[in-house]
């Protein structure tokens, strides 16, 4: 027997989900924003921790959308995008995503969305759908990938 088990060897391997982290307060949040701006693409940056292929949401931080076709596109501020990282920085956290809403349309980038995910390095996007009320998450790599949206308990938020 010790023959046969000097020969097996067992293969260990770690898989790590891709994967940002809300909680189902954070989500009401940005459903409410979405809502409330209508027919205009709402906006917002996500501000928290990441660890390796996790995003961890921890504050949101709300934006307008100041874009000069806000049906269709979305742009922050540079003060307010200044403001979110100032703000990011006091509470030691970094921006972990962007979220966005497709007031008329599904929860998938669109190639302004993809050629922004570029620019915009290695985060998630979470796009809510006006039309089915969803949410999904893409992150840019060499392509765009659909990554999961984890909802944990507010109590792990703290």
């Amino acid at each position: 027997m010790d023959g046969l088990n000097n020969n097996y060897r067992r293969v260990f391997r770690i898989v790590i989900v891709k994967e940002i982290i809300l909680n189902q307060s954070q989500l009401d949040m940005l459903t409410e924003h979405a809502i409330k701006s209508a027919q205009n693409e709402s906006c917002a940056m996500l501000l928290g921790i990441q660890k390796e292929e996790q995003w961890n949401v921890k504050e949101i931080f709300l934006t307008q959308n100041v874009d000069g076709n806000p049906e269709v596109e979305f742009t922050i501020s540079p003060e307010e995008l200044l403001s979110g990282y100032r703000h990011a920085e006091e509470k030691h956290l970094e921006l972990v995503g962007i979220f966005h809403s497709h007031p008329k349309s599904i929860a998938l980038p669109s190639n302004t969305d993809r050629e922004f995910m570029r620019l915009n390095g290695d985060i998630p996007w979470i796009i809510f759908s006006g039309l089915t009320t969803d949410f999904k998450a893409f992150i840019l790599k060499e392509d765009v990938e659909e990554i999961k949206i984890k909802i944990m308990e507010r109590h792990f938020f703290q």
